[in-house]
C-alpha cells in the first residue's frame, strides 16, 4: 500500500507529547529486549521524537527517515550524540546484514509496508532480534493518523512480517493503533 509520507509543513506536530498516549516509551523499549549495547534503527524517525526517547536506552540509534527534510527539522532540534540521521527508504536499507540488533516503527508502517521494505528488514536485523511497531489501525475510528484506507491492521502486519521470514510474538489491536512485536 505505502501511500504518503507526514507532511514536513506539519513537523510540529510530531514533537507533541500527547502522541505517548497511543505509544509509550515503555511500550516501544520493553517488547526490543535489546541491551543496552543495541544498535537500534527507527524507521520513519521523522523530527526524532521517539528516537530521543530511544536514543536513551541503546548504545546507538539509526534514525531512518526518507526525508531529508525530516533531518533538517531533526537537527534545529538537537540531535543526541548517540544517533545517526539515515537517509533511505526502509526497502533500501543502507545497512551491512544482520548490523541490526533490532528496529522500531512508531506511525509509519503504512508508509512503507511492502514485501520489499519487510524483506529488506529482515536482511539487516540480526537472528534473534526483534522489530516493535505500533502504528494506526485501520480497526480504528480515523479520527487521528492517515484515512482509514491507508492502514493496516495487526494481522495484516503479522502476515508482513511473517512472509518475509519473521516469528511474530505479537500483534494487538488497541484502541486506534496496533502493536506488533517480531523476531528475526
Amino acid at each position: 500500500m505505502a501511500y504518503h509520507t507526514y507532511d514536513v509543513e506539519r513537523a510540529d506536530a510530531l514533537e507533541d507529547p500527547d502522541r505517548f498516549r497511543y505509544c509509550s516509551v515503555e511500550e516501544l523499549v520493553s517488547p526490543l529486549a535489546a541491551p543496552e549495547t543495541a544498535t537500534v534503527a527507527d524507521l520513519g524517525s521523522g523530527t526524532g521524537f521517539y528516537t530521543d526517547a530511544l536514543a536513551t536506552h541503546v548504545d546507538c540509534v539509526e534514525a531512518v527517515d526518507v526525508q531529508a527534510a525530516m533531518h533538517d527539522r531533526y537537527r534545529e532540534k538537537g540531535v543526541p550524540e548517540n544517533v545517526r540521521l539515515v537517509t533511505a527508504e526502509v526497502g533500501d536499507l543502507p545497512f551491512a546484514e544482520d548490523s541490526l540488533d533490532a528496529a522500531v516503527s512508531t506511525m509509519t508502517f503504512h508508509e512503507f509496508a511492502t514485501d520489499a521494505a519487510l524483506s529488506d528488514l529482515a536482511r539487516v536485523v540480526r537472528p534473534g532480534g526483534r522489530v516493535v511497531t505500533v502504528d494506526w489501525s485501520r480497526h480504528g475510528s480515523g479520527e487521528s493518523g492517515p484515512p482509514r484506507a491507508e492502514r493496516f491492521g495487526a494481522g495484516d502486519a503479522a502476515t508482513f512480517f511473517a512472509d518475509a521470514g519473521f516469528t511474530v510474538e505479537r500483534a494487538t489491536e488497541r484502541t486506534e493503533t496496533f502493536l506488533a512485536v517480531a523476531r528475526r
